[in-house]
C-alpha cells in the first residue's frame, strides 16, 4: 500500500485499486466472474431511461452512499434495499451504488441488494481501471459503469467502454475539467458526466457544470455530479443544458429519503423554459 501521507486522494485510491484487482482476480479467475455475469438478470435500460425522463422532467440517478473520504460517514441507519426502495418511491430514474470500500464505506453486496429491492437501473459505482471490473460488475447486476477520466489513460477509457458494450451495459463518463472532456470526445456513450467535485482536492463548485457544459457535443446527455442540493441547483444546471443530476450526499442525509427525493424533483424547469 502506498504513503496515505502522500499524493492526492484519488492517487491513494488507484495505488490500493489495483491491489484490490490483483487479489480478486487471484481469489476468482475471469472465467468464473464472466460465467456468474452471463447468468446474470437481465440488464436495465439505464441511458435510454435517463433521456427518457429528462425530456419533460428531470433524469435523476439517486445515490446509495454511506460515506465519503472529504466528508467521512454520510448516514449511519444506512440499508442499501431500504434506501433503494425509497428512492424508486421518490421518482428517481436510476441508481448509483458505492461498491468501494477503504474510500466509501462501500461493498458489492450493496449493489445485489439495492437492485433486488427495486426495478430501477444501477450504476456501479467505482474505480474502474481492468475488463475484469467490468464483468464483475455485469455479474453482481450492474447496468451501468462509471469511466472516470481522470483516473484512467485514453486507452484504458476505450477498453473500459468496450467491455461494457460487450456486456450490453451503458457508460457513463465522468470529467472534471476541459482537457478531460477533449479526451473523452474520442468515447461512444452518450453520457457525458460532469463532476462539479474536484477529484484532487474534493472541493466542489457548480462553475464546473456552468463552463464545461458549452463544450459537450448536442447529441450527449449531460449528467451534473455533486454539489447538487435544492429544487433551484437543478433548475439552475437545467438551464446549461443538464437535465440529469447524480446525487447521493444531500439525499443520504435526509430523515424521510423518499419524501425528499419526490421534493427535489417536483418542479422541474420545462424544457426552454428560463
Amino acid at each position: 500500500m502506498t504513503d496515505t501521507n502522500t499524493g492526492t486522494i484519488l492517487d491513494k485510491i488507484k495505488a490500493y485499486k489495483l491491489e484490490e484487482i490483483a487479489a480478486d482476480k487471484a481469489a476468482k479467475p475471469l472465467e468464473a466472474v464472466e460465467a456468474e455475469a452471463r447468468a446474470a438478470s437481465p440488464v436495465r435500460p439505464f441511458a435510454d431511461a435517463l433521456f427518457d425522463a429528462s425530456r419533460e422532467g428531470y433524469g435523476l440517478i439517486a445515490e446509495v452512499k454511506k460515506a465519503s473520504p472529504s466528508k467521512g460517514l454520510i448516514r449511519a441507519d444506512f440499508d442499501p434495499a431500504t434506501l433503494a426502495a425509497a428512492y424508486a418511491a421518490g421518482g428517481a430514474t436510476c441508481l448509483s451504488v458505492l461498491t468501494d470500500t477503504p474510500s466509501f464505506q462501500g461493498a458489492k453486496e450493496y449493489l445485489v441488494a439495492a437492485r433486488e429491492a427495486c426495478t430501477l437501473p444501477v450504476l456501479r459505482k467505482d474505480f474502474m481501471y481492468d475488463p475484469y471490473q467490468v464483468a464483475e460488475a455485469r455479474a453482481l447486476g450492474a447496468d451501468c459503469i462509471l469511466i472516470i477520466m481522470a483516473s484512467v489513460s485514453d486507452a484504458q477509457a476505450i477498453e473500459l467502454e468496450d467491455a461494457a458494450a460487450q456486456w450490453g451495459m451503458d457508460a457513463l463518463i465522468e470529467v472534471h475539467d476541459k482537457a478531460e472532456l477533449d479526451r473523452a470526445a474520442v468515447l461512444k456513450s452518450r453520457m457525458m458526466g460532469i463532476n462539479n467535485r474536484n477529484l484532487k482536492t474534493f472541493e466542489t463548485t457548480l462553475d464546473t457544470t456552468r463552463r464545461l457544459s458549452k463544450h459537450v457535443d448536442v447529441e450527449k446527455m449531460i449528467v451534473s455530479e455533486s454539489g447538487l442540493n435544492t429544487p433551484g441547483d437543478l433548475a439552475d444546471m437545467a438551464k446549461y443544458g443538464s437535465r440529469v443530476f447524480l446525487i447521493g450526499e444531500s439525499l443520504m442525509r435526509q430523515d424521510d429519503v423518499e419524501v425528499a427525493t419526490r421534493n427535489l424533483l417536483a418542479t422541474p424547469l420545462r424544457p426552454g423554459g428560463m
